[in-house]
């Protein structure tokens, strides 16, 4: 491979995607790099797997991202596995020129009260939601991941650590969550034979995000896939299995199948954005709901309801269900939060343009 594919790059100009070859055309200087680190103060780009170097961003990236006018919106700035255009050398006039569109990403709403999107990773083919089995296991969480994967172009993948642990049960573990439509694999993350499993989602070229809870074997998994202990590790709490943040900031790293890994600190709250398709992560309770006697009705004690019915037949579980409407009414809000900064963002625009149109007519082009 040449150094640009070992780190995900797998395109020649005859398959550049045209939006692609535009921004490349418009910076003939320039060359394709990785961002491989994102920081606070900055980012750290790669052009393979042998070194990253700070790289001077552009200026808007250099400011928080916001909805109002004229600003960029936080999930506009680059993340972790985007696609940039170089100038410069490293280590000290290396700069961004500009930032490759996304063929796909994964995001959440960060944390907070008031609505902001965060991109975990971009460009990426599959997502590992990675949970151990032990306390960590938490069929509820793990369905809510797969809700923010959802629709994003990525291909979510189960992992399912900590197979080699006392009182381990794989076999509950996939009954627990048959109901989902995505592979489900079970392995040791110490042992190399058994992290084979994920050989299919680990081939040259392809890029693969790890997320999950402190403490559910993501770094000790990346570990086994490089075959060194680059990724610092630590123990679980003996009372809930909880782990604290090893990992502190998205990297990507390289693997020896020539695959690219993104390992992330463990997430502890999982807020939708408003943009997922909640019937596409629960396609199952979707179509009972549509055998139910009323269109509108919200499986509680309505006459009529196939969800319910399913419940007491022991065919579907209570708890997938109220996750279902519990997720729906989180999208739903978020949904009515991005509308309402959309729209002020939108409102500011037109005033902004009504605002100069008046100075126009009234002192000439300003």
């Amino acid at each position: 491979m040449t150094p640009l594919q070992a780190i995900g790059w797998r395109w020649t100009p005859p398959t550049l995607d045209p939006d692609w070859a535009a921004i490349v055309a418009a910076h003939p200087q320039a060359r394709p790099a990785r961002i491989v680190e994102q920081h606070r103060s900055g980012y750290l780009v790669s052009e393979s797997v042998d070194a990253a170097h700070r790289a001077e961003s552009l200026p808007e990236w250099q400011r928080a991202g916001s909805y109002r006018k004229g600003e960029l919106s936080p999930e506009q700035r680059p993340a972790v596995g985007d696609w940039v255009l170089v100038e410069g050398e490293a280590p000290n006039s290396l700069r961004i020129v500009a930032l490759l569109p996304r063929f796909s990403a994964i995001k959440r709403g960060a944390a907070g009260e008031h609505y902001r999107q965060q991109v975990i990773a971009a460009n990426i083919d599959s997502v590992f939601v990675v949970s151990g089995l032990d306390a960590d296991f938490n069929p509820r969480r793990i369905e809510r991941y797969l809700l923010l994967v959802a629709g994003s172009g990525v291909q979510p993948v189960v992992v399912l650590t900590k197979s080699d642990k006392d009182g381990a049960d794989v076999d509950a573990a996939l009954h627990d969550l048959r109901a989902l439509d995505v592979p489900v694999v079970h392995v040791n993350a110490k042992d190399r034979t058994s992290v084979n499993a994920l050989a299919p989602w680990l081939g040259a070229g392809c890029s693969i995000v790890l997320v999950g809870s402190s403490g559910a074997g993501k770094s000790t998994l990346t570990n086994t896939l490089l075959g060194i202990e680059k990724m610092k590790t630590g123990a679980v709490r003996a009372g809930d299995d909880r782990g604290r943040h090893t990992t502190t900031h998205r990297a990507l790293i390289a693997l020896p199948t020539g695959a690219c890994m993104i390992d992330t600190p463990g997430m502890r709250e999982l807020k939708p954005t408003g943009e997922e398709d909640v019937a596409e992560s629960f396609a199952d309770i979707e179509a009972l709901a549509a055998q139910c006697r009323f269109r509108d009705c919200r499986h509680a004690r309505e006459p009529g309801c196939a969800v319910r019915a399913a419940i007491e037949a022991g065919t579907l579980e209570a708890e997938r269900v109220a996750n279902f409407l519990k997720l729906s009414a989180e999208v739903a809000g978020a949904a009515n939060q991005l509308a309402t900064r959309l729209a002020q963002k939108a409102d500011a625009r037109v005033q902004g343009k009504a605002l100069n149109k008046r100075l126009d007519e009234k002192y000439g082009r300003h």
